[in-house]
């Protein structure tokens, strides 16, 4: 598969996240906007907004440089950045808020279609690219965020479902590949630890610390896992997404059990 071919695939991931989101939008009740979400501060309205102020800005629109006021949970520059885009939308109706993100996704696909992207280290359009993001960073964040927001929206008001599609492949994936961060920096394995991770529907993965400390992918000629992980996928996005703590029984530690609590309260941080 060549490079352009790798990221039209991620544009197509992107898009069915798009839909699926905007769809669960359409039947959210006029008394359900304001249900809160497992994000701090923001409500399913908030959610929604976010995800237009990004989709937004991608389609080439300005950003508006707006007062937040008391936001403690828009923490650093891009919390407050990306509360701006929410504080910006506290006017708009719901159905303005969802047209905005069809209008401006269907640009921005128009767009990558007329011209598909081929390398993935060009800079990132616009404020993504002045963070130093790449074409490819970009294009892999914008399915994982439009989809993990739609989970967000689902568990507030208890609509289960999309669990099973590409762009949840996709995300729970490139999470999966936070792992030998997670052991060695977050969760601070001694060095020789090999955790192993197995979600339900993906391969296993494995990481490994070494002698400098630093984690690494483990490899066939590792040794026997420390601790073994096991889970399913919902429960794995809601841990490395940064969500919410697993409930008892839904994760199997086989090991060191001491060491696998470690590494999963090490998960609740967003890579």
């Amino acid at each position: 598969m060549t490079e352009t071919d790798r990221l039209s695939s991620l544009v197509s991931i992107w898009w069915e996240a798009v839909d699926s989101f905007t769809r669960v939008l359409e039947h959210v009740g006029d008394d359900e906007w304001s249900t809160p979400t497992d994000l701090p501060g923001w409500d399913v309205r908030a959610v929604a907004a976010h995800t237009a102020h990004l989709e937004a800005l991608l389609a080439g629109r300005e950003h508006e440089d707006v007062e937040i006021g008391d936001a403690p949970h828009a923490r650093g520059m891009m919390g407050q950045f990306t509360e701006q885009g929410v504080v910006a939308r506290r006017d708009e109706t719901p159905d303005a808020l969802i047209t905005e993100i069809r209008e401006s996704t269907t640009a921005r696909h128009t767009q990558l279609l007329a011209d598909p992207p081929s390398d993935p280290a060009a800079p990132a359009p616009g404020v993504f690219g002045a963070i130093g993001w790449t074409t490819g960073l970009l294009l892999r964040n914008r399915p994982l965020d439009v989809w993990m927001h739609e989970q967000d929206v689902r568990r507030a008001l208890d609509m289960p479902g999309n669990l099973d599609s590409a762009p949840a492949l996709h995300a729970a994936d490139y999470l999966m590949e936070s792992l030998p961060y997670v052991v060695a920096k977050r969760a601070q394995a001694p060095a020789g630890s090999v955790v192993r991770l197995e979600v339900a529907g993906h391969e296993p993965v494995t990481a490994v610390v070494g002698e400098d400390g630093r984690g690494r992918p483990g490899t066939r000629d590792d040794a026997e896992p420390t601790v073994t992980l096991e889970m399913d996928r919902e429960t794995f996005v809601l841990l490395a997404g940064g969500r919410r703590a697993a409930d008892p029984g839904d994760v199997r530690i086989s090991g060191d059990t001491a060491l696998g609590e470690r590494v999963l309260a090490a998960m609740g941080v967003t890579p």
